[in-house]
């Protein structure tokens, strides 16, 4: 009676977690960029010039899949203010990544006008 119970005691529990079943959920993810936006923050002329080059931008922008928007916005900073706030002049441009060509034109001159800004105000 003994080995009865005991290989009834082994048994059950194989059993019953032979027959569990695992429930696993899969979903399908899809993931979809909308837009692509690009800030660039600057406190100088030479800031701007050493750290954003349109060569990177665009390999930034290549992955973009055509119909895509894409923005790139810069962001000069100024002086302070008298209510202690710091001034800034920002520089947007809005295009299509199908429109590559025009988007980068765009973008050198708002990255010359940003340099522009600078000098004018030294």
């Amino acid at each position: 009676m003994k080995n009865f119970v005991i290989s009834l005691m082994i048994l059950i529990p194989i059993f019953t977690f032979s027959q569990s079943k695992v429930f696993e959920k899969q979903y399908d993810v899809e993931v979809k960029v909308e837009s692509v936006d690009f800030v660039v923050t600057v406190d100088s002329a030479e800031e701007l010039e050493s750290t954003f080059k349109l060569e990177d931008l665009k390999t930034i922008f290549d992955d973009s899949i055509s119909g895509e928007s894409i923005s790139l916005k810069i962001v000069c900073s100024g002086e302070k203010m008298s209510n202690g706030k710091m001034s800034t002049l920002s520089y947007k441009i809005d295009g299509n990544a199908k429109n590559m060509k025009e988007f980068m034109k765009s973008a050198r001159k708002i990255k010359r006008a940003a340099i522009k800004y600078y000098k004018n105000n030294k």
